[in-house]
């Protein structure tokens, strides 16, 4: 695969994940038999461009665009069409966060998707709170400081969407979360006095979860291994899905997954967990904190 793309409106979580496995077969298919974009894409009618996207999980898919692939590929067991065929079904499935479409940006739909199906995340976090962290008041005060002069609904909807998606992290299947939050978003204030003081007690009682690991990156480490921002990296279930970097930009976001880049912010992350204080040194940064305020 190369760099994950915005996905249409709607799609769920898991949706997400089948759509890019889905892909990435029909890559590793075409490419067994030796044929090229250009003549998949004759075959159902469509451009090498639009074959390239649906190997890189960009758009959904058509089961008769699917059958005609796979009969091109000379896919012709039935278990294994079927299998392949259903992946393109329920990447169809419409996602919880569909209702929220007129306020969630494109490219932030296909964050959504991977996060919902991630079975670890881990993250590095320099401006704010992470989202999956925030409390109610806290996340207000982000959304209406970047978004100025939205309609109050909007700024409601927007921390609606946030708090929805924290569900995540105690729901049934919830996946082991990793932070590392560096002491300028502890200091940075969101809101005043009494939301930063509950922020940092919604932290306390969060790194207390048996799936969630906090740490703090403190000043006085000095340079770190966080030096070209945040990021955020997504590991999934499925074998055949590699990780995922997420970088989050001012209108739009970058998915990574090609191995070589990955590596490198694979390396970032465990420098950072290497030379962060432990999890309950943290907490004790954390009450520190909180006496200050």
């Amino acid at each position: 695969m190369g760099r994950v793309g915005p996905v249409p409106a709607g799609e769920s979580s898991g949706s997400v994940v089948r759509r890019i496995l889905l892909g990435s077969q029909l890559r590793r298919l075409r490419e067994s038999r030796g044929i090229t974009r250009e003549a998949a894409g004759y075959s159902i009618r469509a451009s090498e461009s639009k074959i390239s996207r649906m190997e890189l999980g960009r758009v959904s898919f058509k089961a008769r665009d699917v059958e005609d692939l796979l009969t091109l590929y000379g896919v012709t067991d039935e278990t294994e069409r079927d299998s392949l065929l259903g992946l393109a079904r329920e990447a169809n499935v419409a996602g919880w966060w569909h209702s929220y479409g007129d306020v969630l940006p494109g490219w932030f739909q296909t964050y959504i998707g991977l996060e919902g199906a991630a079975s670890l995340i881990r993250i590095y976090e320099v401006q704010f709170v992470h989202g999956l962290l925030q409390t109610e008041a806290y996340a207000h005060a982000v959304v209406e400081r970047g978004m100025r002069g939205a309609p109050a609904a909007e700024i409601d909807r927007r921390v609606a969407l946030r708090l929805e998606r924290q569900k995540v992290l105690v729901s049934e299947r919830a996946p082991r979360f990793h932070a590392v939050l560096d002491e300028a978003a502890l200091r940075r204030p969101y809101g005043d006095r009494a939301v930063m003081r509950a922020q940092l007690r919604h932290l306390i009682d969060m790194s207390e979860h048996p799936n969630i690991t906090l740490q703090v990156m403190p000043f006085s480490f000095g340079g770190h291994a966080g030096e070209s921002g945040a990021f955020t990296m997504l590991r999934f279930p499925e074998s055949d899905l590699s990780d995922i970097v997420y970088l989050e930009q001012l209108t739009s976001a970058l998915y990574v997954d090609k191995p070589e880049e990955v590596a490198q912010y694979e390396k970032a992350m465990t420098r950072l967990h290497e030379d962060s204080p432990g999890p309950e040194e943290s907490r004790d940064l954390l009450r520190g904190l909180l006496q200050l305020i």
